[in-house]
This record gives structure tokens, C-alpha cells and sequence, in this order.
């Protein structure tokens, strides 16, 4: 909707009128008739326009309209002339009046917002039911920190406004009270407006050449090899989910080519592809590790997509999207979530403390989501309803650990490992869990990761490399608060003494070339307490359901070890 085809009205019942009155009461039961007010909010700045339809003939209004909307400010009109040829005689003083109106709810809105030291009430034209609104706007704008989030609590929790209450928030609202409310469980979604209009393709081209010319735009030297690889495979192949390998270094280079309008262009383009958009939330998630980049990816719609995407039914797709809006975040989040690390729990704004962290790590061939899922079963494709703590869960950690332990702050990492060099995604890449182990414990610094106690679960290779982890953070004084704060270590069938994974005849050897990662797996690096459990080496750390064996002593191990802070 254009600009001037914005239109809000305030205005008193008349009746309809059959023929043209005379010239002189035309105009007063105009000036009887018409009170409007309204506004439109673009980039974070007030504009307001008004226009009134068909003058050229007396002025007549449904009244059942305005019956509809008599405690509302406003009745949206979807077409307004524009030809200059019209805004002549009587439309001409009608504008004129409007003009006045504006200059009113300027000044109206200047004292609500901005005169933290009067009552603007008492001197203002406004109506009851509109002042609550108002004066959490007000309240959101505050100088103090403490003040804006109760706003931004208080809005989430409105259930029963009108429609129009809800989008003059959305419309006057700053970008730091728009992602609070993204990031608040109860909001509701008439709080976000649609993302702006995507520019029109070049003519002659389409999405997939135009990725290309992004992707080529992007500089390729003083780079990774892998970053280089992926690239020039993207650019060969046009193939678009690879996009995702590349962010890091480039994205003030994608924001500034458009790359932020083209990505939303893509996800719109694959909304029956769930893989390709969590690839694209992913490089969106990257790029909001750039506090500078923030304005630009509000202004481009994607925290409205966001705010519906944390939503879903879908774990995978909700906790990219709680990962990037928690980057934009800067009110109550401190912790930067790079690449590869998701929170689990909590996903939202809460006032419940989080005293502690459990951080899950996966082993070979696993990830974040899939490896943490429960066990398949016939339970899980039962076509009769269940309750809610029977149902199939994609992620136990999220779903079970969550809503028992709630003071947690639960993450799940992913990184890439590979059985095999021929199955790498990158064939130069030949990382060690050396190498891997102390990149993965870079990022969890970023994010907080021993600033609380700490509970580390991991399965497989994942194991060694909590444990490479903790070895490389008891040599680094910057890395004591991750060692002096940990309480425990749950070990999911972890090689300790070695895998038989590792143990081929030199033949099967060569020929599967094993990885780095599982060579080292061979190495004697002792061995803990054991749990005999009569289940197979992937399903060790897929329990069959919430009051299995495996899930409930995780559980105990969990409450025993974090007793005491959990007390506190």
C-alpha cells in the first residue's frame, strides 16, 4: 500500500444524502464530518498523509461503517487518486483542513513521546481506549533500560486490543522494542508488518543469476582455501544452499549488493524446501554478528519472518530463528551465537534466572538436532492423539530437559566431521580434533559458555573433543572461568581407549581413507566410569521416550551435579 493510500479517519455518523447540498453547507458538514488522524512509520521516521475520496460530489458515508469502527481510529482505504487534475475546488480545502490535523497529531504525538516530565493527557485530544497504547510507546522509548523492557512486556502480553492498536505499534515502535517483541513468547504477530517490497529482477536475469553475480562480487583472495573452493563451486554448479559456507568474510559485501533483499527472495522462492531456508537463516544468523549490520537487516523485513519463523512446529527452523534474533538482540543478550551454536533453552526473552549451562556436543557424522532426537518408534507414527509428554520428539534436549530442569540455558553445537577425506565437504580440509577443538571452544567463550556452572553430554568423537576442549582451556588463562566452572561430564559411548572404527586391515584403509578425526580415535586417552546399557552405538543418545532408562539417570546426573547452584 502506497504512502498516500494510507488513510486514517475519525469521524461522527452522518446520513447518507441524496442530492448535492447547497455550497456553503457543503463544506461545513465536511468540516463536521471530518476528523482524521493517522500515521504511517517507514524506516523509523512518522509520515502522515490523508486523502479524501470523491468530493466532487456531496459527501455521503456508510454509516454501518463507522458503527464498525466507532472505537477505532481509523477505516483503511485501498485506492486513492493521484491525478493532479482532481485536487482542485472544494478537494482542495478539504486537503487544507487535513493539513491542520496533521500539524495536530505531530504536536499530539511530540508530547506523549518525548515530554517524559509531563501528563500529555490533559492536554491533548486523544481517545481513552488509545491512551495505553501511547504511553507504551512512550514507556519503549525511555532513556531507561529497566523501563523499555516493561514495555516490551507489557505489549507482549496485550491479547485483546483491537487490530489497529496492535499495528500502531507495529508502525511507531523502534527496532530495539520490535525484536524484544519477536523475542517474546506470547507476542502477537499483527506486532510485525509485512517486509517491505523486493526490488523488481534486472531485466534479462533471475534469482539464480543474480546469486551468481553476488557470489562473484564477493573478494577471493587472503581466504580460507575451503571459502575459495565452495565459491568457485557455487558459481559453476549456480548452486544457491552452498551460499552458506561463505559468510563469515563477506557480509558487509552482501549487505551492500543487495544481498539481504535477494536472500528473502530465496526463502520465499523455497518455502517448500525447509533445508534451503534454514541455510538462508543461517547466513542471516552470521550476519547479525555484526552489530553494524542490525538496522539494515531490520529495515529489510527479516525480523517480521523471523518472528513467525520462532513459531513453528519445526525445532530446526524455530532455533535458527531464535539464534539470529538473539544476535540482534542487544538489549538483554550479552553472548554472540556464532556459527554452529544453537540455544536450545531458553529461546525467548524470560524472567525465569538461568543458573546454569548444558551444553550438548555430537560425535561423528552427527548434528545439532538429529542426533539428540528420540528413538524411532512405532509410537511415533500412531495416528491417535497423545499427550504432550508422549509425543515424538525431534530434539529431547529442547523438549524434555527443557521443561524439567527450565533454569538451564540448554545449547546443542554442529560442526562438520567426515568418516572419510572423500566424503569432506571440503577436500582440502583436513582438520584435527585439535584444531576443531579449539575453534569450538572459541565460540563457546563467545557465548558465555563458563560464565555459569557447566554440564558438558556428549556422544562418540564428541567426547574427545570436550575433553581436548577442557585440556586447551586449563593452558589458557583467558579460558579458567570454562575449566573452574565445570561441574560434570556425561559420556555417551565414547571411545576412550580407541575405536575399532580405526582398527582396518591397511587394505580397507586405503581404501576408506579415513579422516583425521577418526584415526585419532585409536589413541589411548583413558576412560571414566562406566553405565553398561544394552543398546547400539548410535542409540545410546536417542532415548525411546521421556521415562526410558537413558533420559531419566541424564536427568539425575544432572540435578545431583548442579544441586547446589541450582539451589542458589
Amino acid at each position: 500500500m502506497s504512502l498516500a493510500a494510507y488513510c486514517v479517519i475519525c469521524c461522527r455518523r452522518v446520513g447518507t444524502s441524496t442530492s448535492p447540498p447547497k455550497s456553503g453547507t457543503r463544506w461545513r458538514d465536511i468540516r463536521n464530518i471530518i476528523k482524521f488522524t493517522g500515521s504511517l512509520v517507514l524506516g523509523g521516521s512518522l509520515f502522515l498523509t490523508y486523502e479524501v475520496l470523491a468530493l466532487k460530489k456531496a459527501v455521503t458515508l456508510d454509516t454501518q461503517v463507522v458503527e464498525r469502527e466507532k472505537m477505532k481510529s481509523y477505516i483503511y482505504v485501498h485506492t486513492v487518486s493521484l491525478d493532479k487534475g482532481e485536487n482542485h475546488g472544494i478537494a482542495w480545502q478539504a486537503r487544507k483542513e487535513l493539513h491542520k490535523a496533521v500539524r495536530k497529531v505531530l504536536a499530539t504525538s511530540a508530547k506523549i513521546l518525548r515530554n517524559p516530565f509531563a501528563d500529555p493527557f490533559s492536554t491533548v485530544d486523544i481517545e481513552d481506549h488509545e491512551c495505553a497504547v501511547w504511553l507504551l510507546l512512550r514507556k519503549s522509548k525511555s532513556d531507561d533500560k529497566t523501563t523499555r523492557l516493561e514495555a516490551v512486556q507489557e505489549m507482549s502480553e496485550a491479547h485483546h486490543w483491537h487490530d489497529y492498536q496492535y499495528r500502531l505499534i507495529a508502525q511507531a515502535c523502534d527496532p530495539k522494542t520490535l525484536i524484544g517483541l519477536a523475542r517474546s513468547k506470547e507476542s502477537d504477530l499483527r506486532f510485525f508488518l509485512l517486509p517491505p517490497p523486493l526490488p523488481s529482477l534486472k531485466e534479462d536475469s533471475s534469482t539464480e543469476e543474480e546469486l551468481r553475480q553476488l557470489l562473484a562480487s564477493l573478494p577471493q583472495t587472503e581466504l580460507d582455501e575451503c571459502i575459495q573452493y565452495f565459491t568457485s563451486l557455487a558459481l559453476s554448479e549456480s548452486s544457491q544452499s552452498l551460499a552458506a559456507q561463505k559468510i563469515s568474510t563477506h557480509c558487509d559485501k552482501i549487505e551492500a549488493n543487495g544481498g539481504l533483499q535477494l536472500l528473502q527472495r530465496l526463502y520465499r522462492l523455497h518455502k517448500d524446501c525447509p533445508k534451503v531456508q534454514r541455510n538462508i537463516m543461517r547466513i542471516i544468523g552470521n550476519m547479525a554478528l555484526n552489530e553494524h549490520l542490525h538496522s539494515s537487516i531490520v529495515r529489510s523485513g527479516w525480523v517480521s519472518i523471523m518472528a513467525e519463523a520462532m513459531k513453528s512446529d519445526r525445532i530446526m527452523e524455530a532455533s535458527h530463528a531464535a539464534r539470529i534474533l538473539a544476535n540482534l538482540d542487544r538489549e538483554t543478550v550479552q553472548e554472540k551465537y556464532q556459527d554452529g551454536v544453537y540455544v536450545l533453552h531458553p529461546q525467548y526473552r524470560t524472567s525465569q534466572p538461568i543458573k546454569a549451562d548444558v551444553l550438548f556436543i555430537h560425535g561423528l557424522m552427527g548434528a545439532a538436532f538429529k542426533t539428540w532426537r528420540q528413538q524411532d518408534s512405532e509410537q511415533a507414527v500412531i495416528e491417535k492423539p497423545m499427550e504432550e509428554e508422549d509425543r515424538y520428539t525431534t530434539c529431547w534436549p529442547k523438549t524434555w530437559l527443557a521443561k524439567d530442569c527450565p533454569a538451564l540455558r540448554i545449547i546443542s553445537v554442529e560442526y562438520d566431521t567426515t568418516l572419510s577425506d572423500w566424503r569432506a565437504r571440503c577436500p582440502m580440509e583436513r582438520k584435527s580434533i585439535a584444531f576443531r577443538s579449539n575453534e569450538l571452544l572459541r565460540k563457546l567463550r563467545a557465548a558465555g559458555v563458563g560464565d555459569r556452572p557447566v554440564v558438558w553430554i556428549s556422544h562418540s568423537m564428541g567426547g574427545l573433543l570436550v575433553k581436548k576442549m577442557l585440556l586447551e582451556a586449563s593452558k589458557k588463562p583467558e579460558m579458567s572461568a570454562v575449566i573452574n566452572n565445570t561441574r560434570g561430564i556425561i559420556f555417551y559411548s565414547v571411545p576412550h581407549h580407541g575405536s575399532h572404527l580405526a582398527e582396518y586391515s591397511v587394505n580397507i584403509r586405503y581404501l576408506l581413507f579415513p579422516s583425521l578425526e577418526v584415526k585419532e580415535l585409536s589413541k589411548d586417552l583413558g576412560i571414566g566410569d562406566l553405565i553398561p546399557v544394552d543398546v547400539n552405538h548410535l542409540n545410546i543418545c536417542k532415548p525411546k521416550k521421556k521415562d526410558a532408562f537413558l533420559y531419566q539417570r541424564t536427568l539425575q546426573f544432572i540435578r545431583e551435579t548442579l544441586a547446589k547452584d541450582l539451589e542458589n
